[in-house]
């Protein structure tokens, strides 16, 4: 790697010793930084995501180091803020004062060493307006700026490239269908999950949180298992690991490509 010589075999940090990663700091590495969940994804798909976001984690790390940026994988915080999945066995999840806290703490024992290049990559969207607080008290406090690297919001966007149909997008569905097919194949179940929605008031569910009342959107208590899934059904006939290989090569080249431009511009 160029201009790395110290560079340890492993960009995880959980297979280096403390004096190996010590030796790195002067070369202020970026750290990756993955946030996850373990949420209903529908019958035919793995409740945790956060797997593919350790995965891609390391390929992001790899590559970065490998075009000459230091970089490493920090390891995967497995649960992300409670929103819509509650309703599932095995949701897993944590309320938006302790995800606060966590990721606060994570992010001080990194600043605590200089380790202040640091990308998350965020792989929930519930997790999207806690680490924007976060961030934000964090550059006040500090003057750091940390981005966050919305894995799946980005996928979505390099997959449009590649594809046509907004239908197949969707939770449960598409990007993350594709992705797991490809780089989690053993956990993508044969058949695609029901279409129907549930009901409250007498209106039947919208989407995430929303009834319809006379073709607009209101605003419920409901949760993943009330919402339609039709995105499924489109994605299930469409996905493939072809494609979730294609965009994971992207999604990897992309994220590469922004922590070498976060590097050259963070303090």
């Amino acid at each position: 790697m160029r201009g790395m010589t110290n560079m340890p075999f492993s960009v995880r940090l959980q297979d280096l010793s403390a004096p190996e990663l010590a030796a790195m700091v002067p070369e202020r590495p970026v750290i990756l930084l993955p946030l996850g969940s373990h949420e209903d994804h529908g019958p035919h798909q793995p409740m945790g995501d956060f797997i593919l976001s350790d995965i891609l984690a390391e390929r992001i790390a790899r590559r970065a180091s490998e075009q000459g940026t230091a970089c490493f994988a920090a390891p995967g915080l497995p649960f992300g803020v409670a929103d819509y999945f509650g309703s599932s066995p095995g949701g897993l999840a944590l309320a938006p004062e302790t995800f606060r806290r966590v990721l606060t703490d994570l992010l001080d024992g990194l600043l605590r060493h200089g380790l202040n290049r640091i990308v998350i990559l965020n792989a929930h969207g519930g997790n999207v307006p806690v680490i924007h607080e976060v961030t934000l008290a964090l550059r006040k406090r500090d003057g750091v700026v940390v981005p966050s690297f919305y894995l799946w919001k980005i996928a979505r966007q390099l997959m449009e490239r590649r594809v046509q149909g907004a239908a197949r997008f969707g939770h449960g569905a598409e990007p993350l269908l594709s992705l797991n097919m490809a780089l989690r194949p053993d956990c993508v179940r044969p058949g695609a999950a029901p279409v129907e929605g549930g009901a409250l008031l007498g209106l039947k569910v919208k989407d995430f949180g929303a009834l319809d009342f006379e073709g607009v959107g209101v605003e419920a208590p409901v949760e993943f298992d009330a919402v339609p899934k039709a995105a499924v059904e489109v994605a299930w006939t469409a996905g493939s690991a072809e494609l979730g290989a294609a965009v994971a090569d992207d999604l990897v080249e992309t994220a590469a490509r922004f922590v070498a431009h976060a590097a050259a511009h963070m303090g």
